[in-house]
């Protein structure tokens, strides 16, 4: 479980941009909650973190040969979100019409928007109730379809906006990105032992 340092937007949008910026410990990472409370994440294991990246470069791929709009990125970047949050999901897609709106400045902080797509991985310091958490809160915040990847227990949690939650208890199977992105589909048990 990530730790919380409590107190309350101690910190402006600036001064916490600049808080991160100049972390003296790259072993660490940082989100923000709506509160305007720190809080600290640890790195992920290498296990998990190959993991996460080649489900990166199957979705970046994909997207790259089917020419859809938009924007992705991986877990180093910040997005300030509707409610002040500031987030970073392990995987996310922007629309590009919705990213170029953004001022430029803007996207060399914590962009003021939130991923239309989000995906989140668990590690082994996460808590599961923690991640659904934080799944609802990009869809309260206009996210269009999140995943929730808990690879320690081979579960997958599929969210969209006035939908319950579809759960899947296994990995092997093409997982799919309809509606949002027809035609894309992934098989983790796959992509976890390449």
């Amino acid at each position: 479980m990530p730790a919380i340092l409590e107190g309350g937007n101690l910190m402006s949008e600036d001064e916490f941009f600049l808080f991160c910026q100049t972390n003296i410990d790259d072993a660490l990472d940082f989100e923000r909650d709506s509160n305007g409370n720190v809080i600290i994440m640890s790195p992920s294991g290498s296990f998990t973190d190959n993991f996460t990246s080649n489900i990166l470069i199957h979705f970046g791929s994909w997207l790259r040969n089917t020419k859809i709009p938009g924007k992705v990125f991986g877990s180093s970047a910040g997005f300030t979100l509707p409610d002040s949050s500031v987030r970073s999901p392990d995987i996310s897609w922007i629309r590009l019409d919705r990213w170029d709106s953004l001022p430029g400045d803007d996207k060399e902080k914590f962009a003021h928007v939130c991923p239309d797509f989000v995906i989140e991985v668990r590690s082994k310091s996460d808590s599961v109730k923690y991640l659904k958490n934080k799944m609802q809160e990009y869809l309260q915040n206009g996210c269009e379809m999140g995943w929730l990847i808990d690879r320690f227990n081979q579960k997958i949690y599929v969210y969209q906006p006035g939908q319950p939650v579809i759960e899947h208890h296994h990995f092997d199977f093409q997982l799919s990105g309809a509606p949002l992105f027809p035609g894309y589909e992934i098989n983790l048990h796959e992509i976890e032992n390449s």
